[in-house]
């Protein structure tokens, strides 16, 4: 770059880097510290409702082997459950545990401290302009919206 700056998608990767490494901190000082980043990374991805197994995988750009290996370490740790799937008798879709649904909620509280630190450095127009910007760019970037 010609300003000596990293290009915008970096830029981009350090600010979530950085409220990931929030997220991790505050998750363990409640306890939760047998947690890894993959492990947080396939948990934030998880919908309300359970979803199947191959959905989760393509979601948070992993192999099926990766996600299952990741929702078995999360599942014996008692971050996941498996149930049976309503419109599949054989197959099986993945859940979060009550365990979970209070971590994620205490990781949005997290992620929540951190963007108004982030309004309160930028002033609340310009990080609302980066905002706005940043959803439109979700039209041409993320597959999942």
């Amino acid at each position: 770059m010609t300003d000596d700056q990293p290009p915008t998608g970096v830029l981009m990767f350090i600010a979530h880097r950085a409220t990931e490494q929030r997220v991790m901190t505050r998750m363990a000082e409640v306890g939760a510290t047998d947690i890894t980043l993959a492990q947080a990374r396939l948990l934030q991805r998880l919908a309300p409702e359970p979803m199947r197994l191959t959905d989760l995988a393509e979601q948070a750009g992993v192999t099926k082997q990766t996600a299952g290996g990741l929702v078995d370490q999360l599942e014996a740790a008692g971050y996941l459950r498996r149930v049976p799937d309503p419109s599949d008798g054989r197959a099986r879709l993945v859940t979060l545990s009550e365990r979970a649904v209070e971590l994620c909620a205490l990781a949005a509280r997290e992620v929540e401290v951190v963007e108004s630190e982030w309004r309160e450095y930028l002033g609340a127009s310009r990080f609302d302009d980066m905002r706005a910007a940043l959803i439109s760019l979700r039209e041409i970037t993320d597959p999942y919206r």
